[in-house]
């Protein structure tokens, strides 16, 4: 049984991936074929669907800034919009019922409020699968859109708790001094090292800290996941943790996606109603643009944030569940929230793959909406006497500046778009500033000096230093470009673009073998 589910999952998977499309909308497609096939569904599924929604929280967390949710940008826009967004669900919902009077649309004042609240709720799991394909977790678009997505979260537990009647314990607010339990939290990870304890110490922290301990005090346990990761952001092994974890996510999320497929048959009328909603998906993402746009973001940043919440939730089958136990919702509802979920990632994986074209492709309608006034973390920025650029300042890119440094007299300068990686080399007296790459208006705006020479795309991203390629020879900047890479086929795309590459993985091994050779030499 299991067996054949994976066979369909992997079948479906690859065969929408060879189209274009994420392999996310193929588990979707292969759990409703599994489901018309009429094969039993497994028992472990559910298990295997939770622990992969709770580890993506978890991961999340890992990344997360708390302090990025205070910001207006983030908690204003995420008030706005479920408060406007859920009147006009309801109205389309109202208005539904009165054009065509079928059963499935019957429903009372209130029932159709709460389902049009849970419309306005975006999904968590597609959102961060595409920001993690792109490589956009930390960009601050990226950051912007989760913080979106966790101030969802906050009132989805808060609409649990009311709706269910189960209200926290008295022993809830012991969760609030989680904070004071950072310090053994660390000493734990420390003594996990690497390999295998690592992943187990990730899996205790997320399950077992995380989920069961807020559940066990009436709060939501994925949201326990997400909260325990954020302590643990700041810890210089988070990103080995994440990494050490994402193989192991990835698989259990696959259950999630063939679940949502697999929630029954659907009716020709259920397919109606679900397609309905699904029309009214764009006026959800442009209401988000519309809505993102008053703080004070750049058009760019509002439409790649819009792009990416432009699905509906999860949250709706808890709640169509719930609708469904308490006898408020017809059980017809589930399967058409399945569908509503499944349709949304299917209509949106496309756009979300091509935001950046769809940004440049309609600049000038977009930038219509453009504010005066930029938001300090999305202007463009000079690089003044700098005679050398560094785009990506990780482990390449900031032995690379170190190298460099000497050669070029200190006249050099990194981009990174992760915020607190900057900090950190500041910290270490270099010039990095915030910015990214992957925006195609960097590059036209961004101010290079007179002086510049080298520009080191170092990105781990291989699209992302393509894109950037591209986006430098159209810009029309004439300075020498090179690139990192880490396969055959890599190099040769760069090739194609005239950029010089480094192969990361073929040039470390010359370069241990040259090593090897001058020790042997000198020993003999």
């Amino acid at each position: 049984m299991i067996v054949t589910l994976v066979g369909f999952a992997f079948l479906f998977g690859i065969a929408l991936s060879r189209i274009g499309l994420p392999p996310m909308v193929g588990f979707l497609l292969a759990g409703f074929a599994y489901n018309l096939a009429g094969l039993e569904h497994p028992d472990s599924l559910t298990l295997i669907s939770d622990l992969g929604v709770t580890l993506l929280l978890f991961t999340i967390g890992l990344k997360l800034d708390l302090k990025a949710i205070s910001n207006a940008e983030v908690w204003g826009s995420s008030i706005v919009h479920i408060i406007v967004s859920t009147l006009f669900f309801a109205g389309a919902l109202l208005l539904a019922k009165t054009l065509f009077p079928i059963p499935i649309l019957d429903l009372s004042l209130g029932t159709t409020v709460i389902l049009a609240f849970v419309l306005s709720f975006s999904s968590t799991v597609f959102a961060v699968k595409h920001f993690e394909t792109k490589g956009d977790m930390t960009t601050f678009y990226g950051k912007v859109a989760i913080g979106i997505l966790v101030m969802q979260d906050i009132f989805a537990v808060i609409f649990l708790a009311i709706s269910e009647g189960k209200y926290p314990s008295i022993w809830a607010p012991l969760v609030l001094l989680l904070p004071f339990a950072r310090k053994p939290l660390f000493k734990l990870l420390d003594a996990s090292r690497h390999g295998e304890l690592l992943v187990l110490c990730g899996l205790f922290f997320a399950l077992g800290l995380g989920y069961e301990l807020f559940t066990s005090v009436g709060l939501k346990g994925d949201l326990g996941a997400l909260i325990l990761g954020a302590l643990l952001a700041n810890h210089p092994k988070a990103n080995e943790l994440s990494k050490s974890l994402f193989s192991f996510k990835e698989l259990m999320l696959v259950g999630f996606f063939l679940s949502v497929g697999m929630q029954g048959l659907p009716t020709w009328s259920m397919l109606a109603v679900a397609a309905m909603i699904c029309i009214l998906l764009p006026f959800k993402t442009f209401l988000y643009f519309l809505v993102v746009e008053k703080f004070n973001l750049r058009t760019r940043t509002s439409v790649l944030v819009s792009l990416s919440l432009g699905s509906y939730s999860e949250f709706g089958l808890i709640v169509s569940t719930l609708g469904v136990q308490q006898g408020w919702l017809p059980t017809d509802w589930l399967l058409i929230m399945a569908l509503c979920i499944s349709l949304s990632f299917a209509v949106s994986a496309p756009f979300n793959m091509k935001a950046e074209d769809i940004y440049r492709r309609h600049k000038n309608f977009w930038e219509k909406f453009q504010s005066s006034k930029i938001h300090p973390r999305d202007k463009f920025m000079a690089t003044g006497d700098a005679q050398v650029l560094i785009v990506g300042m990780g482990r390449v890119g900031t032995g690379a500046y170190d190298h460099l440094t000497t050669a070029f007299n200190n006249k050099i300068i990194g981009i990174d778009h992760d915020a607190s990686r900057i900090d950190d080399h500041r910290l270490a007296e270099r010039k990095v500033m915030l910015g990214d790459a992957t925006d195609s208006d960097f590059w036209t705006k961004l101010k290079a000096g007179r002086n510049m020479q080298l520009i080191i795309l170092a990105m781990p991203n291989h699209h992302s230093n393509v894109f950037a390629a591209h986006q430098i020879r159209n810009a029309g900047l004439q300075t020498q470009i090179i690139a990192i890479a880490q396969h055959p086929q890599e190099v040769e795309e760069l090739e194609a673009l005239q950029v010089p590459s480094f192969n990361m993985y073929s040039e470390a091994g010359e370069g241990l073998a040259r090593k090897a050779l001058l020790e042997f030499a000198d020993n003999r």
